[in-house]
């Protein structure tokens, strides 16, 4: 459990955040653009730029608060996994359910990882 992977997987993922935003920006302005403003496929891309962002800044926030912790190894090193594998995966299962919406069904992955570290994070606070 190291604060240096996840102040680097934060910052990776702000990087990744821009870098999206940039790209599926260039097309914001067609208004018929993935089916419209509204459009299912629209709103998970938007959600996937923005999920970069959100889970970067909770890596951020889960390096910071890693000193006042107190889980045993294991616990920390699970609650450390599942906050990386929610950032690897969480944009990536917008991106694709959007592309394809039965994908939709593959988000309980990074929604576990990431609340399974809320959790453990939680009860090493206290």
């Amino acid at each position: 459990m190291s604060a240096q992977i996840h102040f680097f997987a934060g910052w990776l993922g702000m990087l990744f955040g821009v870098l999206s935003g940039a790209v599926i920006g260039m097309f914001f302005a067609r208004k018929d653009w993935m089916g419209g403003y509204s459009s299912f496929r629209r709103r998970l891309m938007r959600l996937g730029h923005i999920a970069f962002f959100g889970i970067g800044f909770l890596n951020i926030l889960f390096a910071v608060t890693l000193p006042a912790l107190n889980l045993s190894e294991g616990m920390g090193i699970i609650a450390s996994l599942g906050l990386l594998l929610s950032l690897a995966t969480m944009s990536l299962v917008c991106f694709l359910a959007a592309w394809r919406k039965p994908l939709r069904h593959l988000f309980p992955i990074p929604v576990s990882g990431a609340s399974l570290s809320i959790i453990l994070t939680l009860k090493g606070l206290l």
